[in-house]
């Protein structure tokens, strides 16, 4: 893998976009990952309900770190009570937790009644996706445990299109982050009612425009920009944040300057961040 730790943001992630095909595959070839893919390849298939998921621990760890929930793997007791959860049921486990990444795996494992049955597994497609899904999280991690801006930038592209509402937003930690920093949003708003914070994060960008690629890359310049010239990290280093911020010792006040200026994000990639 190649670091990136003590460069720019902005430097640190040209070049992990550059060597991503790279790494992805380095990933899939070092040995302790080999080794969970091929045991995950070889016995999913077998497994029809959440018992036999939980009963081999490899396959559980390979699934729970596929959705980032390596934090999570010794909570066992919960994570069946969220696969085997009734999603139709308002008061099921599953609606309960707030965290995103419980929702997203119980629908992606797909499994049924009570935790049992399920027709996923034994899909080459399916199977082929977790894989993905797997190498995807860890190249994401890996980038930052040297990097935390880049790492959110990561996480924002893959999460970008699954993005319906400013509540998606405002359940993930990282996402949340990610557009308080976009959009020059204070982060002292995360006090506010969750339906006053929505709102104003409906008034600064319409949530539709993050399914074009285009939008979708120039708030991760934006971030990242703004990130480093708040931290001072590339104001010695960047001429464009130099620019944009006066000078490292106001940054901070510079770029709330600025950024309270921003239009909001309409449809037009275009006249984005003009």
């Amino acid at each position: 893998m190649i670091p990136i730790s003590g460069l720019p943001s902005i430097t640190g992630l040209n070049i992990v976009d550059a060597t991503r095909d790279s790494q992805l595959n380095l990933i899939r070839n070092t040995a302790q990952h080999e080794r969970a893919i091929e045991h995950f390849l070889t016995n999913i298939k077998d497994v029809e309900s959440v018992d036999q998921l939980m009963e081999d621990q490899q396959l559980y760890s390979f699934v729970m770190r596929a959705f980032d929930l390596e934090d999570q793997i010794f909570g066992k007791a919960m994570i069946k009570q969220v696969l085997e959860s009734n999603i139709e049921e308002s008061d099921a486990l599953v609606n309960r937790l707030t965290d995103p990444r419980f929702r997203e795996m119980y629908q992606e494992l797909g499994f049924g009644t009570n935790g049992e049955g399920n027709l996923n597994t034994i899909l080459t497609n399916w199977q082929n996706r977790m894989v993905d899904r797997y190498v995807e999280r860890q190249f994401i991690n890996f980038q930052d445990e040297q990097n935390p801006t880049v790492g959110i930038a990561l996480d924002f592209r893959s999460k970008a299109s699954g993005i319906d509402t400013a509540f998606d937003i405002l359940k993930d930690s990282n996402m949340t982050s990610f557009f308080q920093t976009a959009l020059g949003l204070p982060t002292s708003m995360s006090g506010l009612d969750i339906d006053k914070q929505a709102a104003l994060i409906k008034s600064k960008i319409d949530l539709e425009t993050l399914n074009d690629p285009e939008v979708v890359e120039k708030m991760i310049r934006k971030y990242v920009a703004i990130s480093d010239a708040l931290s001072g990290s590339a104001a010695t280093n960047n001429a464009a944040v130099q620019l944009l911020t006066g000078s490292a010792s106001n940054a901070a006040a510079s770029i709330f300057e600025i950024t309270s200026s921003f239009d909001r994000v309409g449809y037009s990639a275009s006249s984005l961040y003009s």
